[in-house]
């Protein structure tokens, strides 16, 4: 298959873009690289676009034999989007329909595209399943779930089956060290711990010590980012055998709190993570774990690299090697 990846160059579509290309594939990247890497782009043809350019999504589809699309371009940041809806529902939602125009003239019928659990908002239950209520409590949410809702329409309208994949927490490295996680500013707890383990950093920021969990910190469910790329292409496998959408958590139905990553963090590193305790930040939830069971039965996948551990060694050799490239 030749498949555009919507920001491929990126931190999750890089890893997906190197494993299209290891099952035979050539993935087509397009990113801006606002935010993606050039560095990150080398795993097929590489065509430097903005969504929101029509003429050039169009000349894409043209120049290129696409059989599907994998979409991960989106902005990401929670509080970012609080302070910026306009800007998060042009590039998240606009962009997506832009996107999917260009689809639907070249005739291409498949999308899979990167959701995030963050469409459920506050759970009612732990760990959650793809039918629990839809409460976003941030603008970031909200921009993806918008997206979920026209990708249903479209199907209806247009016959583009989409595979909606809600994400927990993506973390870890490539084994192999080729591409790793380098966002600008960096929001997330691993690569902080890590930086603050480095001394590149003064400290990590502990939000919230009095929750009612083992240890008083929140829990969440860590995924690796390269079993999030396998099911990607597991997804675009299913898209193509059945031609039904489907929607579907990835996680692994496991959470650890966060003293317990600055633990593995101390283990990975040799080194003590500084933390400062602050209060608990508003909308952060006790706890978010995926239930992850409708993927393992339609995908036939079941994450294979997701121990604390592991995500967190592979991203401590992803930092080492990171650090030179800035």
């Amino acid at each position: 298959m030749h498949v555009l990846v919507a920001g491929g160059a990126g931190y999750i579509g890089s890893h997906t873009a190197k494993a299209l290309a290891a099952a035979g594939h050539t993935p087509i990247v397009y990113d801006n690289f606002e935010k993606g890497h050039h560095w990150a782009a080398k795993y097929g043809p590489v065509v430097e676009g903005d969504l929101a350019d029509r003429p050039r999504l169009a000349e894409t589809f043209r120049s290129h034999p696409i059989d599907g699309v994998i979409h991960f371009a989106a902005y990401i940041a929670v509080g970012e989007s609080m302070r910026e809806p306009e800007m998060y529902f042009r590039n998240n939602v606009s962009n997506t329909l832009n996107l999917l125009g260009a689809m639907r003239d070249a005739g291409v019928k498949r999308i899979v595209f990167s959701s995030t659990a963050a469409v459920y908002g506050t759970p009612e239950r732990s760990p959650i399943p793809e039918d629990h209520p839809l409460r976003p409590d941030s603008v970031y949410g909200d921009s993806k779930l918008m997206v979920e809702r026209i990708l249903d329409w479209f199907g209806l309208a247009h016959g583009i089956a989409s595979a909606k994949l809600r994400y927990f927490n993506a973390s870890g490295a490539d084994p192999d060290g080729e591409v790793g996680e380098d966002h600008h500013p960096e929001t997330h707890l691993i690569p902080l711990a890590l930086a603050a383990a480095a001394g590149k950093i003064s400290h990590l920021s502990l939000f919230g010590t009095d929750y009612p969990t083992v240890d008083g910190t929140a829990v969440r469910d860590y995924i690796h980012v390269t079993d999030l790329a396998a099911a990607h292409l597991r997804a675009l496998e299913y898209l193509g055998r059945t031609s039904q959408s489907l929607t579907a958590n990835l996680g692994t139905g496991h959470g650890f709190t966060v003293r317990q990553v600055i633990q593995a963090v101390e283990r990975a590193t040799g080194r003590p993570v500084p933390i400062v305790e602050s209060p608990r930040r508003a909308g952060d939830s006790v706890e978010l774990v995926a239930d992850p069971s409708r993927a393992r039965q339609l995908l036939n996948w079941t994450p294979q690299h997701s121990t604390l551990d592991e995500i967190v060694q592979t991203a401590w050799n992803w930092y080492q090697r990171l650090t030179p490239k800035g």
